[in-house]
């Protein structure tokens, strides 16, 4: 008998059913509707993989390697450590770095643990690089944010979806079945699969200089008033600010903003003529237009231009963000960010201070304040007044982080780094202390998806010998301290978090596991027990207190990194259909590692030639902060200014290694999408790159 569940991947996540053996097949859901990508369908490969982490590892020394002992002798070191660190310097020399694949039990108790356990301000979590900008834009213009703020199936009768910075045909595939009937207008520099099908759909594909969506985006709404496309009634009744953002908006006239984003005038205009044109309608951003240093702003250009056409809380329209992690949604609400307590609270206010001290009968006062954003946290870590020790639980972020090389001098110098997984990825075989936790199919609990539907993740199999959940780790660690009041039974947590979420702009007071496991489609907010949930926010009204969306005035900043002469050419970085995320899990998948075995680097042909290669050679692709060794692929539709690389890889493959960590003043995110850099054949490498250090001081070799 198979076990109903969900995709351990992305946050569509698709209905699957997992048999005995393992084997993963697809479900009728509405996300997938009995389809599954390529990762989906090989999802059971890892529940046996040899590399499997199944005994707690340990290093004795820095310079001594990995070896096994049991969770006593683990857990008990860890422990001591944390204590004595705490005893020496305080509740802050320890942190804590999650991740968005973590279940809704496992961030919840995450940054209970954080907070209660070790007394730390300092966590954060990976998602603070996937959604935090959309969070931001999302809350200041609805009042909450919500992913999508509609079920994904009434994309199904939509007749245009514009698309920004979102290449779903290779990151969500069973997310296209809801898009076939629509005209598809796609922004990305790229002609991605996407883009291609916007064509194909009779639609546009907006091809802009990487980090310009912001001015493309003004463009189209001075298109949209120059040409008399407003939804004046829907304006006047449920929104407020338009006038304010127009004076911004009316200095990036088309022709203007062609000049700046490289988009021709003739085609915003069509592209507004295709939205204002159709009676149901959508604009859906992703990481394309929000993983930037002005990404809250990007993303608020273009909720900006949903408003103005009259999308957002409208039937058969509106505005929505494409959540990437598959509880992405989940785990932002609960307590893994920094400046967040669960059900979405802030940290900072004292009515949700106290309400969660309530619940976890501690004293408000005694909860730290905020602490630093993910970026920053990894930035400080061994430095003076920073960490001294980090737990790691659902991240990578040897591979994911921004400045890669930076990050892996950081983790270096740490008294401590702990990392909770399932395989070996880069950052556990840096550790200190490796524990091994379940998989997937090996769980109970609940996760969140794109819709803001809660769902139930049910265990299959039984995980291997010697191999803990990761409640049952952060409880025995909290055990260990001195601490009570954390269960490992995911039920248990579940409850207590629905306590804790009562009352907060994510509430899930009303869902339980077993409304879940009786089928009901519970999307939040869900404040009791007999509420249907809310598959379709802002009806009647948004979540400020005025009922009112906010168009909020945006004017494009300076670029964070300009190329120059000695980078001229602008990398972007992004996902390609086989792999996810930072690559631990579907790189180990014989079928997916075959297809895409290696890095590349996506170059105009003519942008090849000038560098000196050939399809098919090996490069590097160098920037102020490091390099990367990637295959050329010549691309004749790349723009000439701009390299494409995917950040599934490590080591020298690293996609990060030439990212930017100038950060969104705002959400923090880091600027992974545009980063100057130059195109060297691997002949020429050394001597560059020993210029660049004499430059710098960056360990380009390392």
């Amino acid at each position: 008998m198979t076990t109903p569940t969900h995709c351990p991947y992305c946050a569509l996540q698709c209905g699957t059913a997992v048999a005995p053996s393992g084997e993963v097949t697809p479900r009728q859901f509405p996300t997938n509707r009995g389809g599954l990508c390529q990762k989906g369908w090989t999802a059971g490969s890892l529940l046996g993989h040899p590399e499997r982490l199944t005994t707690p590892l340990l290093r004795p020394a820095r310079a001594a390697p990995l070896g096994p002992v049991s969770w006593d002798a683990a857990l008990g070191h860890v422990a001591q450590q944390l204590v004595r660190l705490r005893a020496t310097h305080g509740p802050d020399s320890v942190a804590v770095f999650g991740g968005g694949g973590l279940t809704n039990e496992k961030s919840y108790l995450l940054g209970k643990f954080a907070r209660v356990a070790l007394g730390t301000s300092q966590i954060d979590y990976n998602g603070r690089f996937c959604m935090s900008s959309a969070a931001v834009a999302g809350n200041r213009a609805f009042g909450i944010d919500r992913g999508l703020s509609f079920p994904v199936t009434d994309l199904d009768d939509a007749e245009v979806v514009l698309l920004a910075g979102a290449n779903v045909a290779e990151t969500m595939p069973p997310l296209l079945g809801h898009l076939g009937g629509a005209q598809l207008v796609v922004v990305d520099p790229r002609r991605t699969p996407t883009a291609e099908r916007a064509i194909a759909s009779g639609g546009l594909h907006l091809q802009p200089v990487p980090g310009t969506d912001l001015v493309l985006a003004l463009g189209m709404l001075h298109a949209a008033v120059a040409d008399g496309r407003l939804d004046t009634d829907y304006l006047t009744a449920r929104t407020s600010g338009l006038e304010e953002t127009w004076r911004v908006a009316a200095r990036w006239w088309p022709e203007r903003a062609e000049r700046v984003c490289g988009v021709a005038a003739a085609d915003m205009r069509a592209a507004v003529g295709l939205l204002a044109g159709a009676q149901r309608r959508y604009v859906l951003t992703a990481r394309g237009a929000e993983q930037h240093a002005h990404g809250v702003d990007t993303v608020t250009a273009w909720i900006n231009l949903s408003l103005a056409l009259g999308l957002p809380g409208r039937p058969g329209s509106g505005f929505g963000t494409i959540t990437g992690q598959g509880n992405g949604q989940g785990g932002r609400e609960h307590g893994q960010k920094a400046d967040q307590l669960p059900g979405y609270r802030r940290i900072d206010d004292p009515a949700s201070r106290a309400h969660i001290a309530s619940v976890w009968g501690v004293d408000a006062a005694a909860l730290p304040g905020p602490g630093r954003s993910a970026t920053e946290l990894l930035d400080a870590l061994g430095r003076p007044g920073g960490p001294r020790a980090l737990l790691v639980f659902g991240s990578n972020p040897l591979v994911s982080a921004p400045d890669a090389t930076a990050v892996a001098q950081r983790l270096a110098a740490l008294e401590l780094l702990v990392v909770a997984d399932f395989l070996p990825g880069e950052t556990a075989l840096a550790a200190d202390v490796v524990l091994p936790v379940a998989q997937w199919a090996e769980e109970e609990g609940t996760l969140t998806n794109l819709e803001g539907r809660v769902l139930r993740r049910r265990r299959a199999l039984d995980p291997p010998p010697g191999v803990r959940t990761d409640l049952e780790v952060i409880s025995g660690l909290a055990r260990r301290l001195g601490a009570s009041g954390f269960p490992a039974e995911p039920e248990r947590v579940f409850d207590e978090l629905r306590a804790a979420s009562a009352g907060g702009p994510a509430d899930y007071a009303g869902i339980s596991y077993a409304r879940l496991d009786a089928g009901e489609a519970l999307h939040w907010p869900c404040p009791g027990p007999d509420h249907p949930g809310t598959p379709r926010m802002f009806l009647s009204r948004f979540a400020h207190s005025d009922g009112r969306a906010r168009l909020v005035p945006v004017d494009p900043p300076a670029a964070a990194e300009p190329p120059d002469a000695e980078f001229p050419l602008r990398a972007t970085t992004g996902r390609v259909l086989v792999h996810y995320q930072s690559g631990v899990q579907t790189r180990r998948i014989d079928e997916l590692a075959a297809i895409v075995p290696e890095s590349f680097v996506e170059v105009h042909p003519d942008t090849a030639a000038r560098a000196g290669l050939a399809d098919g050679e090996w490069a590097r692709v160098v920037s102020r902060r490091g390099s990367v060794l990637a295959r050329v692929r010549c691309v004749p539709s790349l723009r000439i200014d701009t390299v494409f690389l995917p950040f599934h890889f490590g080591g020298e493959q690293t996609a990060n290694r030439v990212t930017n960590p100038a950060l969104d003043p705002l959400s923090r995110m880091p600027e992974f999408k545009v980063a100057a850099v130059q195109l060297i054949p691997t002949r020429e490498c050394v001597t560059v790159l020993e210029h660049c250090y004499a430059l710098t001081g960056a360990e380009y070799l390392r």
